[in-house]
């Protein structure tokens, strides 16, 4: 495996650590903080565009790391920042519930807003999971934190994980690594409504509304070169398999001896690939996955551009913005079907049916 995932993690701790330091309003556990705010209208969207978003009112968000929110109405980009109430201008989620309201995890808080006001959540610690419909799950990279957050539509709780059943083992290994080992990469809702949690470190874990519990394989951690990746991706497919942060394998659970055991019960198969597809690499890692409305599988790396699987064949698009190769964060399907990227440094990209190109309102 070439050095590029290294390469990728080590500038995602630089861009969190110096991003999470500046424009900054401090949360506290007691009093929750409101402000109203039209935000800025602006000309063109910014360059460090991680994540994408629409809500049901058919606008676009776009996450900025460092430059807050952007949101686009079709006609006009307003953007929103710590001015405007937000706890931070590094954002890492954009989601929204069943009433309308926007909820903006940022590097220093969760806000929500209404259309009108900004409200920061103030968190409540708690080890008491539960499980409901409507609920909202966040993570904040970079935090710390020792497991993730659940916003039941009145409460923030700050949820502690259960100890991995391999923590004595691994633990004293990556105690000084730059995220927690519980901290949360992702977060992913399978087809029985159970939520999954990717972790730096300690693997993926599941909460079904029961129990948590841990799997742990080292190569969705570690990648051949040293360092970490993390599971910053997981998709469940229509077979019923998951596909976890990388290529070299796909799991088959089985949830029903999973109940009688202290950890997730599952067995390997193989993945997809290989030195001839990847460009020398027998497997990649991807940070996101998603199927497009066709049943294809699209897979986005961090230099290698994004992969699509139809089942059969495997097909490579490079992503450019001019002469310039792009590296990538994420990959978002919107409700019209249509694929986006986010980017560290080139803003975002959208899927024309041949190539992704640079979005440009």
């Amino acid at each position: 495996m070439k050095l590029k995932t290294l390469i990728f993690f080590n500038i995602l701790a630089i861009l969190i650590s110096c991003n999470g330091q500046a424009k900054n309003s401090v949360l506290n556990d007691e009093v929750s903080s409101e402000q109203i705010s039209e935000g800025d209208t602006v000309n063109k969207l910014g360059d460090h565009l991680w994540y994408v978003f629409q809500d049901t009112k058919n606008n676009y968000w776009f996450s900025g790391n460092g430059e807050g929110v952007y949101r686009y109405d079709g006609k006009t980009i307003v953007n929103f920042t710590t001015k405007d109430g937000l706890a931070n201008d590094t954002v890492r989620q954009i989601q929204e519930d069943k009433f309308g309201n926007i909820f903006i995890s940022t590097f220093l808080g969760i806000n929500k807003f209404d259309g009108n006001t900004f409200t920061t959540l103030q968190p409540i610690k708690s080890k008491e999971w539960k499980l409901e419909p409507d609920d909202l799950w966040f993570y904040i990279l970079g935090k710390k934190n020792e497991g993730a957050y659940r916003y039941d539509g009145k409460k923030l709780y700050d949820l502690e994980f259960p100890k991995h059943y391999l923590h004595d083992e691994i633990y004293p290994r990556v105690v000084n690594s730059f995220f927690s080992p519980y901290e949360v990469y992702s977060i992913y809702k399978d087809r029985k409504g159970a939520i999954w949690f990717g972790t730096s470190v300690f693997g993926a874990c599941r909460f079904d509304g029961e129990t948590v519990k841990w799997m742990y394989e080292d190569d969705l951690t570690y990648v051949p070169n040293g360092g970490t990746f993390g599971i910053r991706s997981i998709f469940e497919d229509k077979e019923g398999s998951f596909w976890l942060c990388n290529t070299w394998h796909k799991y088959i659970f089985d949830f029903e001896k999973t109940t009688k055991s202290d950890r997730l019960q599952y067995r390997k198969t193989e993945g997809i690939g290989n030195e001839k597809t990847f460009d020398g690499d027998k497997y990649v890692y991807y940070s996101h996955i998603i199927e497009d409305n066709k049943g294809n599988i699209w897979l986005t790396t961090w230099s290698q551009g994004v992969y699509k699987y139809d089942e059969k064949n495997i097909t490579n698009y490079k992503v450019k913005d001019g002469p310039i190769d792009v590296n990538l964060i994420s990959m978002y399907k919107d409700k019209q079907g249509n694929l986006w990227l986010g980017t560290p440094d080139n803003g975002t990209f959208k899927f024309n049916g041949n190539t992704f190109e640079r979005f440009n309102p």
